[in-house]
This record gives structure tokens, C-alpha cells and sequence, in this order.
């Protein structure tokens, strides 16, 4: 297929069918019009029979989760880095429309980048190589409401369609396995799904985890809408014997967990995942430690193209040995701890509590011990962390924010702390929130905003792919002061 005539296709499929999403299961309709037509709409939903689930529906949920994935792997190269020059671009022009100086010297109307974009770093893995997939419960075009995939469609248009994810390329064989199994349980089991939280139903997602040494991690989330305590230890033997001695058991699990869920996302702290069997957790290699990971915690997709990722951000950093590292949204810890022996200490900052006790057994096990774990909001840690690390310090900080960006007080800590003279900013989705904190990073200061500091300059960029067959791409920026 022509590259051209590619793309309007792709064009034409992101139009019709838009992102898949996931349905806000849990919030409740306002008004009466508006319930009623909720209710019609889910009648429709309810008889809607779209055809058999063959290779059709395949492909089409390929062409909205791995949009890319009938382009050659170099072109998909050219797509990515084209639209992280273009994010760039839009930086450079919001920063010339306020005067900002600018390393370099570019004409204003000028679409050259002021700093330096490098080239960028693809995957050492294309295929199967994700380490963790989510598989969602709904209705497949068939009208089976208990097929196990992933979505085409979206809530507000109450169109969903569940389709499995057996085409794709990004998700592991050992997966789809995986997802295969849980469909057969719930076709066998005498509860149904729970397709919208108010209508009742239990069975809900499926996520997978895997490592390179074989360990498979199943994450069963259910919701226990009236079941009493006896109900519920009977599903979880269900689960549990159909994964360790029947059917299931040729998934070979290591860790099969359960958790207990009545919001659309629920925490360990909220509802703590319960382990039916196995292993409380897996381990990963990456950087030559290896890494504790639980079931809640963060830890990046693609453990080959991780270690460049951090190589780059190690790059980027100028580190020394009087250098404290500020380690940002850390996850597991898996930068701070692959850079600490260039640094004098590594101060980590994560929400998830599960992520930070990962994070402290990696340092113990692998003999790390010039790092620090906080556990809590950043916009909270890191502004204290900053106080107390103003006075006679090299500071580099390095951020790692999920898709939301990171908080204001976070950015505002951040840009106030003079020491902080280098800044290292991972982005997998810089077009969104991302770009207001690159902008609020960078602009003059602002009395209104508390942005006080002296701005940052961006200085270079570094796409590295991760997620070859989607849109999506790591853009690790260096700004500097």
C-alpha cells in the first residue's frame, strides 16, 4: 500500500471510530431525559449484533490500537519523528511569540527548531513486546457479552464494540493466551459480566504481566456488587482452581491475583489486590539490576527500549559524582536506581505506595545505597524535598509524568529552585499537558502564576520509540538554565 493512501485510510478509520476509550462505568446520569435516553441507548446496545468476530473486526480494532502497523517499520519511524518535530515546533512558537531568548540564531517567522532535535532511537523490539496488557469485558460483535479484548468505539456514543485482540501485533502471544483462558471461565461461569456498573454484573478486566525470565502475572478485577463474604471466597476458588488445575493451568501463572472493585480504577489502598496464587511478584531485568514489580506499580512497556530510554536520559543529564538526582513520578525507581552510581544521592518521588516498596527492595537487593524513596502526591514531596535541598547542592532533576503532565505546584517548585540547573522531561504524549508545563517552565516570570525562578531554555530533544506500531513515542527534552 502506497504511504499516501495509508494515511488517508488511517485518517478515515480515527474519524469513524475515534480513540478507544474506556466507558465511565461508575458515574451515575443527571435528569430524567437524560437517564431515559441512557436506557434506550443501552436497550439498542444490548440486542445490537454486528456480524461473527472474524478477521474483519480484527483488523479494524489493529487499525485503531496499532494504527501504524501495515507501514514498514522505518516508515513508522518517519511518521513518529515528524510528529514530535511538529510538537517542537509548536514549543519554538509560543516561545518567539513571547520574545523568550533562545539558544541559536533562527528567524522569527522561521519553522528551524532553536535547539538541537536528534534523530530517533527505534525499538530493539517491534513485535510482542509489551509487558503488560489490559483486556477489557463487553460485548463483541457478535453480541456475546462476555468477550475478553479490547475496545473500537467510544462511551459517549455508546457504540462499543469488544473485539479480541488476537491481530495485534504489540500484545504477546503469552497474552492473548491468557485473555483466551479468562474468556472460556467466564462462558462456564454462572455470573455475567459486568458490562455498567448500575445494571449489575461482576466480571470485569483482565490485565497481564510478563518478564524475560517467564513469570506471568494475571490481575482479575471484579466487582462485588451485593455478594456477601461466603459469594465471594466461592468466585475466588472458581478462579483459582480453573487457573491452577484446570483449564487455565496451561497459562502457566506465576502470580494470580483478585481484586475487588466498585469504581472504574480503584488503588491497592482502596481495594487491596488479593493474591489467590503463586508469587507476590515479578522480577525484570533492566541496566543489569533486577527490579521487584507489584501488581500496581509503573514500569515501562517495553523493558529493551527502557534501557535506551534511560541511557538517554543519563545522556542528557550531565551528571558527576557531587550530583543529586531528583527522580520525579519515579514508578519503581527505575531511573534514579540505573543512574545512581554516577550520582552522589537519588531522591524519588512516586504516588503509588506498591511502586516505592518495589523501589526500596530493588536498592536493598542490588546493593544500592545512596537512594531515597518518598511515597505521595509530588505536588506535596517535592516542593519540601526542594526546600531542604537548596543550600549547596548540585541539583538534576528528571521528570517521568503519566499522560496528565505534572501538577502546578510541581512546575512552580521546580522553576523557584535555583540549583536546579539542568532538567530532564519524559513525555510519551508531549502534545497534551505536557506542552503547558513546557511552556510554564520557560516563560518569563510570572507573579500571578508563583513562577518566580529564572526561566528554562529547552537545549535538546530525543525521540526514542517504545510503542512501535502506535502513534505514541517518548520525547526526552533537556532544558537548562
Amino acid at each position: 500500500m502506497a504511504f499516501s493512501s495509508y494515511l488517508v485510510r488511517l485518517g478515515h478509520w480515527a474519524s469513524r471510530l475515534g480513540a478507544p476509550r474506556q466507558l465511565s462505568l461508575g458515574t451515575a446520569s443527571d435528569g430524567k431525559s437524560k437517564r431515559n435516553g441512557r436506557e434506550r441507548s443501552e436497550k439498542r446496545q444490548s440486542s445490537q449484533d454486528l456480524g461473527p468476530l472474524d478477521a474483519s473486526w480484527q483488523e479494524k480494532l489493529a487499525d485503531v490500537v496499532t494504527p501504524l502497523w501495515r507501514l514498514d517499520y522505518q516508515e513508522q519511524l518517519k511518521v513518529k519523528f515528524e510528529a514530535q518535530k511538529r510538537v517542537l515546533q509548536t514549543l519554538a512558537s509560543r516561545l518567539r511569540a513571547r520574545g523568550l531568548p533562545e539558544p541559536g540564531t533562527v528567524a522569527p517567522e522561521s519553522d528551524e527548531l532553536p535547539w538541537l532535535l536528534h534523530p530517533i532511537i527505534p525499538s530493539p523490539v517491534i513485535s510482542e513486546y509489551r509487558n503488560k496488557s489490559t483486556f477489557s469485558v463487553n460485548r463483541g460483535p457478535d453480541g456475546n457479552p462476555k468477550t475478553v479484548g479490547q475496545y473500537l468505539g467510544t462511551g459517549r456514543d455508546r457504540n462499543i464494540v469488544c473485539v479480541r485482540a488476537d491481530q495485534l501485533k504489540n500484545i504477546p502471544e503469552k497474552h492473548k493466551q491468557v485473555a483466551q483462558c479468562y474468556e472460556a471461565f467466564l462462558q462456564k461461569s454462572p455470573l455475567g459480566p459486568c458490562l455498567l456498573f448500575h445494571r449489575g454484573g461482576h466480571w470485569r478486566e483482565l490485565i497481564v504481566r510478563t518478564n524475560a525470565r517467564g513469570q506471568v502475572m494475571a490481575i482479575i478485577t471484579f466487582h462485588p456488587q451485593q455478594l456477601n463474604q461466603e459469594e465471594l471466597w466461592a468466585q475466588k476458588e472458581a478462579v483459582r482452581e480453573f487457573f491452577t488445575k484446570g483449564p487455565g493451568a496451561v497459562c502457566g501463572l506465576s502470580s494470580l491475583y483478585f481484586q475487588e472493585s466498585t469504581m472504574t480504577r480503584c488503588s491497592h489502598r482502596q481495594s487491596p489486590y488479593q493474591l489467590l496464587s503463586g508469587e507476590p511478584y515479578i522480577l525484570e531485568e533492566l541496566s543489569g539490576l533486577t527490579f521487584r514489580i507489584s501488581p500496581e506499580a509503573f514500569f515501562q512497556i517495553n523493558t529493551p527500549g527502557a534501557e535506551l530510554l534511560y541511557q538517554t536520559v543519563g545522556r542528557l543529564s550531565g551528571l558527576n559524582p557531587a550530583t543529586v538526582l531528583l527522580d520525579i513520578c519515579c514508578g519503581t525507581g527505575a531511573i534514579g536506581l540505573s543512574l545512581a552510581p554516577r550520582v552522589s544521592r537519588v531522591l524519588g518521588v512516586e504516588l503509588i505506595e506498591q511502586a516505592v516498596e518495589d523501589a526500596r527492595w530493588t536498592a536493598a537487593f542490588n546493593g544500592i545505597s545512596n537512594c531515597e524513596f518518598h511515597a505521595g502526591p509530588a505536588e506535596k514531596i517535592v516542593p519540601q524535598l526542594l526546600v531542604s535541598q537548596m543550600e549547596g547542592r548540585s541539583l538534576v532533576a528528571v521528570v517521568n509524568p503519566a499522560r496528565a503532565g505534572l501538577h502546578p505546584r510541581v512546575v512552580r517548585a521546580i522553576r523557584n529552585c535555583g540549583p536546579i540547573r539542568r532538567l530532564v522531561f519524559v513525555s510519551c504524549k508531549p502534545h497534551g499537558e505536557a506542552m503547558r508545563n513546557f511552556f510554564e517552565l520557560c516563560c518569563p516570570p510570572d507573579a500571578s502564576k508563583k513562577l518566580l525562578g529564572e526561566p528554562f531554555v529547552p537545549e535538546e530533544a530525543v525521540p526514542v520509540d517504545l510503542f512501535p506500531h502506535t502513534l505514541h513515542c517518548e520525547l526526552v527534552v533537556l532544558f537548562s538554565r
